[in-house]
């Protein structure tokens, strides 16, 4: 097993999880991620500094603004609000942070938000979908890509 997947296994062995990026369109990458997790049975709560709800429920302006905290935070968000979003999960004493990568699209991954983490203690994950380890579509992407030598690195 790759480096990238014993650290995806435990992230997503955690039960709660903020999804960064969740927006009002449901259309959007991040909230198909949000429903998964919360589908699958993971406490997800959503977090974007411009919604006070989203997906039929709350969404949290800001990590800290979370009832209890989380166990890791996916951000879906731009590499400039991802390293943002990073400050803030230091604030908030999050452990995980997993920055969404699309294969042929954007990335959320910030080199700054990655170095961040490293310097504070924070697991992260640069790179890659959660949704490699749930969809049938999505599984096979991540066959692929580890045949491609493009998974990412930890």
């Amino acid at each position: 097993m790759s480096q990238f997947e014993e650290l995806a296994r435990d992230f997503l062995a955690q039960k709660r999880i903020a999804v960064a990026g969740v927006s009002r369109n449901p259309n959007e990458t991040a909230n198909g991620i949000f429903r998964t997790l919360r589908d699958k049975g993971y406490e997800v709560f959503a977090v974007n500094p411009n919604a006070d709800s989203v997906e039929d429920g709350p969404c949290y302006h800001t990590m800290q603004m979370i009832p209890g905290g989380v166990d890791g935070a996916i951000l879906v968000t731009t590499p400039e609000h991802s390293t943002q979003v990073v400050y803030d999960c230091v604030a908030a004493g999050v452990p995980r942070v997993w920055m969404h990568n699309n294969t042929w699209l954007g990335s959320s991954v910030s080199e700054e938000g990655t170095a961040v983490c490293r310097q504070n203690g924070i697991t992260v994950i640069a790179g890659g979908c959660p949704m490699m380890f749930f969809d049938p579509f999505h599984k096979c992407m991540k066959w692929v890509l580890a045949r491609m030598g493009r998974l990412p690195a930890a």
